[in-house]
């Protein structure tokens, strides 16, 4: 399976802007520029790549870990996962950090934390992530 995305950017780095545009849809024409990647801290003013790589480890930890529950026979009732992804102008990419609330009927703190750490190792986009410290905390709730 192969997905893909397309931007189209125009102009130089500070003062270009560019579009976004994925196969799902889910993201059509979306602006994305110097200013919201590296100066709008509260991500208002539009997208940028590490939002998106964010986006995509949560959603790939929370489905992965989903799994691992199901098969330990204690299924979640929700899995509210967060990724933020820190970069820094010039050094790149230096973390993605996993923050996880969870409500797990029938399961102890030991075998979630054994799972959470498992489907923090084990998603695919962690896999690519390998180069960065991604980091986790997870708590039942």
């Amino acid at each position: 399976m192969k997905r893909h995305a397309t931007a189209i950017w125009e102009g130089n780095l500070q003062e270009g802007k560019g579009r976004l545009t994925t196969q799902s849809g889910a993201l059509s024409e979306k602006r994305y520029d110097f200013r919201t990647r590296f100066e709008n801290e509260d991500g208002t003013a539009g997208t940028n790549p590490e939002e998106l790589i964010a986006a995509a480890h949560a959603g790939c930890f929370a489905m992965q870990l989903s799994h691992f529950l199901a098969e330990n026979g204690t299924p979640a009732t929700k899995l509210d996962a967060k990724a933020t992804v820190e970069v820094k102008p010039g050094e790149g990419i230096k973390g993605s950090a996993l923050v996880l609330e969870a409500e797990v009927p029938g399961i102890d703190d030991d075998t979630f934390q054994e799972l959470a750490k498992k489907a923090k190792e084990g998603c695919p986009v962690s896999g690519a992530l390998s180069a960065i410290t991604i980091t986790l905390d997870a708590k039942l709730v």
